[in-house]
């Protein structure tokens, strides 16, 4: 029995269903691995623990890739994908088209995101014809209940770092009128998804057992889409959380957006880097760019 070990980006969540379906149908057992999912205490954890060895596999959003690059980093692909964005109160867009002062709720205030966050606020104003200044944004930090937080605070006038099979189904579940700005009204090139990385050292001790994992991973994705009333047993059986209308309604959306071929893709995120460099937040030699995906 080989041991992978998976550090997540966050709190366990329907994002990660196919680990779960894998663990709790005694598909990956079966297949001789014994996956375990590891929550951190950081949504950044994972990258340090994949460097020094005490990790098989990360998962976390594309940009990381390229912000938390170190060499050796190597991309397993893609296996989910939604809209994400920024939320703001249906009642506020007004306040946004004013340029008038607004908040924003955030579980990461901090340079990097603040600054993309309030890029696709800037490049929404410009397609629509207006314009915001960055001293009239402040994020102010959170954590990732989006919709509690401005439910308990009116002066939160939006959120941002929101996925929408989380806040978007949660919105509409709610009855809390929004407009999500994600990048179908706002040109900015999305990542707001989960990619599967390990390292070069990784690969190369557990080549044979990754190709397995990934394998099982796709199938039990299609598991998952083909069947949701086993997602949500899954589910529920291994995160012990109480079954709920809003919970349903996630995992009814999430499973839709599982990948089921994970494959590296050198192509996929090139725009994105472009997105990353055009903010001056990080810049990637070509090499390094083409080491993550061979």
């Amino acid at each position: 029995m080989t041991n992978i070990k998976i550090a997540l980006e966050w709190f366990l969540n329907p994002d990660h269903l196919p680990m779960i379906a894998g663990i709790q149908s005694g598909a990956y057992k079966e297949a001789g691995l014994n996956v375990e999912l590891i929550s951190p205490s950081e949504h950044y954890d994972g990258f340090e623990q994949l460097k020094q060895g005490e990790i098989d596999i990360h998962c976390n959003e594309p940009l990381h890739l390229f912000e938390h690059y170190f060499d050796g980093l190597k991309s397993l692909g893609c296996f989910f994908e939604t809209r994400g964005g920024v939320m703001i109160r249906k009642e506020r867009i007004k306040k946004l088209q004013n340029n008038e002062k607004i908040r924003i709720t955030t579980p990461a205030a901090n340079e990097i995101t603040n600054k993309i966050g309030f890029e696709i606020l800037k490049r929404y104003a410009a397609q629509e014809g207006f314009e915001i200044a960055q001293e009239n944004v402040e994020f102010v930090q959170n954590d990732f209940w989006h919709i509690s937080n401005m439910k308990n605070d009116t002066t939160l006038d939006g959120a941002w770092l929101c996925f929408y099979n989380f806040e978007g189904i949660e919105a509409e579940y709610e009855n809390f009128e929004n407009i999500f700005i994600d990048q179908f009204i706002s040109p900015y090139p999305n990542f707001s998804a989960l990619e599967f990385m390990t390292t070069d050292e990784i690969i190369n001790s557990k080549k044979t057992d990754i190709n397995k994992f990934i394998e099982i991973t796709n199938k039990m994705a299609v598991l998952c889409q083909g069947n949701t009333t086993l997602a949500k047993e899954y589910y529920y059986t291994y995160s012990k959380e109480e079954q709920s209308g809003l919970m349903d309604a996630i995992v009814e959306d999430t499973v839709k957006r599982f990948e089921t071929n994970i494959k590296a893709d050198n192509e996929r995120w090139k725009h994105l880097a472009k997105f990353l460099e055009e903010l001056d937040i990080v810049h990637l030699s070509d090499t390094e760019y083409q080491n993550i995906w061979n």
